[in-house]
Order: C-alpha cells, then sequence, then structure tokens
C-alpha cells in the first residue's frame, strides 16, 4: 500500500474547502444535527460531536438508535431537518445537488450487504469505481490489482461475487470502498453477516487503511471487535449521543482482562498478562 500517496489524499479536501480550512477543519464536525423522517420519526436529536483526520471511531448502540441514519446524513442521502453538517470544513447546506457525487466519490462506503454487481468479475466490480469518476485505463490497471492484494484477493481477479464466500464479498467490498484511497471511509455494519473469525480479518483490514491517514467510522452491534479495537466509541439512544469515550468498549464497566492492552493495536492482539 502507498502510504505516502494515501495520506496526502487524505489531507485534501474532500469537496473544494481552502488549504486554510483542511488543515485546521474535523473531517466531519455536526452541531445540534437532527434528522426528522417524513411521518415524525426521528433519526437524529440533537447531535453534536466532530471527528478528527486519521480517527478510527465505532458507532454504537441499538437497533433505531440512529447509527445508519448518521451514516446516511454523512452520505447526504438524507438531509438536516436542523443543525449544522461540515465535511472537511465544508457547510453541507450550502452544498449544491450537483456537486453531491463529488462529495461522495471522496467518501468509501462499505455496506452489510456487500452491494457488489453479480455480472461482472471481482476485478470489474473495483474497477466500475474508477470508471465514473474517469480514471485513466493505466491508472485502473495499477490500482485496482494493488488493492485486491491488499484484501488477500488477488487470485480471485476473474471471479464473480456468487463465487465467493461472504468474508470475501466484504474483502471486494473493502477494496472498492479503498481503491481510490478517500480521506473518509464510512462502514455500516461491515462484520454483521460474518463469523468471529472473519470479522477479525475484515477488522484488521478497516486498522491497516486507517493507519495510512483514512478517517474510519463503522457503525456496527459488533462489541466483541468494539472491545478488542479500543477505539473511540460512539454511543447513540434514541438519536442522541449519550457516551463519547476516547479508547472505549461497546458497554461501559465491561471487563478488560480479554481484550487488547494498548489503545491502537491491531485486531486479534490479546492481553497476555504480563
Amino acid at each position: 500500500m502507498r502510504k505516502n500517496g494515501s495520506k496526502q489524499r487524505a489531507n485534501g479536501a474532500l469537496n473544494g474547502a481552502s488549504d486554510s480550512a483542511r488543515s485546521s477543519a474535523p473531517v466531519v464536525q455536526v452541531r445540534d444535527a437532527t434528522v426528522v423522517y417524513p411521518g415524525g420519526n426521528v433519526g437524529l436529536d440533537g447531535v453534536s460531536l466532530a471527528i478528527d483526520r486519521g480517527e478510527f471511531a465505532f458507532l454504537v448502540g441499538p437497533t433505531g438508535c440512529g447509527k445508519s441514519t448518521f451514516i446516511r446524513l454523512l452520505m447526504k442521502e438524507v438531509e438536516l431537518s436542523r443543525g449544522e453538517l461540515r465535511i472537511a470544513g465544508r457547510d453541507l447546506a450550502e452544498l449544491p445537488r450537483n456537486k453531491v457525487p463529488k462529495l461522495r466519490r471522496n467518501i468509501g462506503v462499505v455496506f452489510q450487504d456487500y452491494k457488489l454487481l453479480p455480472n461482472r468479475t471481482i476485478y470489474d466490480n473495483v474497477a466500475y469505481c474508477l470508471q465514473v469518476i474517469g480514471e485513466s485505463r493505466s491508472a485502473i490497471r495499477e490500482k485496482v490489482p494493488e488493492v485486491l492484494r491488499l484484501v488477500g484477493l488477488s487470485t480471485k481477479l476473474g471471479a464473480y461475487p456468487d463465487e465467493l464466500s461472504g468474508g470475501e464479498q466484504q474483502r471486494v467490498s473493502l477494496a472498492r470502498a479503498f481503491v481510490n484511497h478517500p480521506p473518509l471511509l464510512l462502514a455500516d455494519e461491515p462484520t454483521g453477516n460474518l463469523d468471529p473469525e472473519t470479522s477479525i480479518g475484515i477488522m484488521q483490514l478497516l486498522y491497516r487503511m486507517n493507519q495510512t491517514g483514512t478517517t474510519l467510522i463503522i457503525a456496527t452491534h459488533d462489541n466483541e471487535m468494539v472491545d478488542r479495537m479500543r477505539k473511540r466509541v460512539i454511543q447513540l439512544e434514541q438519536g442522541r449521543v449519550v457516551r463519547d469515550e476516547r479508547a472505549g468498549r461497546y458497554r461501559i464497566g465491561t471487563s478488560s482482562g480479554r481484550f487488547v492492552r494498548a489503545h491502537g493495536e491491531p485486531v486479534g492482539s490479546r492481553d497476555s498478562g504480563q
């Protein structure tokens, strides 16, 4: 993986903000963010938080607490009913509709159900993301094999999604989200359909992507992964932030005896008791 290039991209504007804003503004900043769906259901209720460049943050909480709404808000798939949202210093309320595709090209997204194109090979699934943003054929030929090597699928370029296991399909989804080295990567329940061992591999990949400078926001119910990683934990309930903890756990008061000893160590490390 080319760390320098990806870090430079991660420090670039998501959406055309000025150089001074890029250097100082959080990647994500929301103030009093409220989303009310048609019919009156509240998705978010007065959320205020900031996520800095290069952070690795988990969104946790019960089903319906607002995690997916928060992810959709950052993608501008839902609109604020009240409040403010800034991405890399840019107020999204001022973003013209015709600039939304540019915003989304700079945000990688990983879904629980993979969302792969079933009639395209693994290579073509990843290449498609570069084609739609106008990358040259030579750049595509370089980047796609590189990112598929990163996720351990260099021998599967000609396979189709239905020929892969669930874990392999999620690795393709990760490759697709990361192939353009986005400054911000969002993941909505990325390990929800996977067994524990496969989940560890997916989270290790996400950790490595974060190490290149990409900011990660992961909505998850996977309490074991959150407890292992000891990253920032933002807990939502009924659309509100009820806890925002550095090096946190899925729940307050859980035992630390079997978890990662130091903040920032890769998934899979175990406390040896030393």
